[in-house]
């Protein structure tokens, strides 16, 4: 008697592969709550960006660990300038939720609340960086050994080319995450962070919950349906507390300027008030030259504006090395990052990750020699090109991104990826535009 195995149910074999199949998904659940766990003792907060990308558990460790190193390790500038210069990369998008997070992170770092006011507050050193960040956050592909030699060359307030190096890595770092936090709608459901048992600001604002404020007052309190993307301050902060702070007499205003200047000393309550302050700043106060925007590299004259080809210079070869060297071991934690996100399993094939890094490289000048660009035309539709770019390229002008048809198929991770690819392809790109200027500096 011929017995058909394929066809019989081995009750104990499918047991065991239920249970098998829950370990793993206990097993991610639990690597998230370390991870949030890890996040939580170190800033007091789980922020929606972390959030957002606990769906794949395995690069969100990779992204918070080079985060973490750049903002809070171990690196020539001091904390409060890190800070300060995420505050300047986020402005340049007009990204309010980064705005309001670091600026809180740089008081949280003993930075000069005065600073805050606007960029012409900041120390002339900072302020020298405003015309590369402008550069690297619009059109990478201009960024030159000039413009690097301008920075080391500048007399008292000149950067030493490792301070350069970290600060370059910041604002590429921020000029990235901006493109996931509206590609991703972050700002707009902010109600539901965690928040740490150290105490909770006395009033609620939309950006003040990605810090952890989750006591939204009755009154702002409304179905999520209704929440409009990347909605005004004036509607979505407590109006009568602004009118009230406006309102001060010239007295209590001078009396909060002394206190300000101490803020470093007072006591945790304080800082959180003065935190929450900073949901009605504008982006505006820290850029300059806001007509300086993106423009099309693939209808200007390539010879002039030297294509970046991939086989001359490229991230393995020249950038990874470089950067490792004047910045130690940020050159491995970025790698990790690249291939993390690439590695990612997904429904999307291979074949779309690769056509959607290399669509993005190639709107910001980019080209690969030995790749066809045949395949981005074939595999990525004309509604997830125009989403795509519009991310990766002005994030700050995507007031409502039309995602594409396709993707009401997606869950909301293989969306998710998708950003994140986005985020790291944009990064890379202007790491490589940054390093390849350093590089021209240094053997000129």
């Amino acid at each position: 008697m011929i017995i058909c195995t394929s066809k019989m149910e081995y009750p104990l074999i499918s047991q065991c592969k239920r249970v098998q199949n829950q370990g793993m998904v206990n097993g991610e659940k639990e690597r998230v709550s370390l991870l949030f766990m890890k996040t939580l003792v170190s800033r007091g907060s789980v922020d929606a960006v972390s959030q957002q990308m606990a769906s794949h558990p395995q690069y969100l460790e990779s992204f918070l660990r080079t985060q973490h190193y750049i903002l809070h390790m171990d690196g020539p500038l001091p904390l409060p300038y890190r800070h300060y210069i995420a505050i300047m990369a986020a402005a340049r998008y007009h990204c309010s939720y980064l705005v309001c997070l670091h600026s809180a992170q740089f008081l949280r770092a003993g930075g000069d609340p005065l600073w805050l006011q606007s960029l012409e507050a900041a120390p002339p050193r900072l302020r020298l960086l405003d015309h590369i960040n402008k550069v690297l956050a619009h059109q990478p592909w201009l960024a030159a050994g000039s413009h690097i030699q301008s920075l080391l060359k500048a007399g008292e307030q000149c950067w030493s080319l490792a301070e350069l190096v970290q600060a370059v890595v910041i604002l590429a770092h921020c000029h990235s995450l901006c493109s996931f936090v509206f590609g991703c709608d972050t700002d707009s459901d902010l109600a539901h962070l965690a928040k740490s048992p150290n105490g909770t600001p006395p009033t609620f604002c939309p950006f003040d919950a990605a810090n952890g404020n989750a006591n939204v007052p009755q009154s702002l309190r409304q179905p999520s349906e209704h929440i409009t993307r990347r909605r005004s301050l004036d509607s979505s902060c407590d109006m009568v507390c602004l009118k009230e702070r406006i309102q001060k007499s010239q007295e209590e205003q001078e009396k909060r300027e002394e206190r300000l200047l101490q803020a470093q000393t007072l006591q945790q309550t304080d800082v959180e008030d003065e935190e929450e302050m900073l949901c009605f700043a504008d982006p505006s106060r820290f850029i300059t030259d806001p007509d300086f925007c993106y423009q099309e590299f693939a209808r200007r004259d390539e010879d002039h504006l030297q294509v970046l080809r991939v086989q001359d210079y490229s991230w393995e070869v020249h950038g990874f090395s470089l950067i490792n060297r004047l910045y130690s071991d940020i050159g491995h934690l970025l790698d990790d990052r690249f291939r993390s996100v690439t590695s990612l399993p997904s429904l999307h094939s291979s074949d779309l990750k690769r056509a959607i890094w290399n669509y993005i490289h190639y709107v910001l000048g980019i080209r690969y020699d030995d790749y066809d660009y045949v395949e981005v035309n074939q595999l990525l539709e004309r509604d997830l090109k125009l989403y795509i770019k519009a991310v990766a390229c002005f994030p700050d002008v995507t007031k409502t991104p039309v995602c594409p048809l396709s993707w009401t198929l997606l869950k909301a991770s293989e969306r998710i990826h998708v950003n994140l690819l986005i985020m790291e392809a944009r990064l890379q790109a202007e790491l490589l535009y940054a390093m390849r200027a350093i590089t021209r500096y240094m053997i000129a």
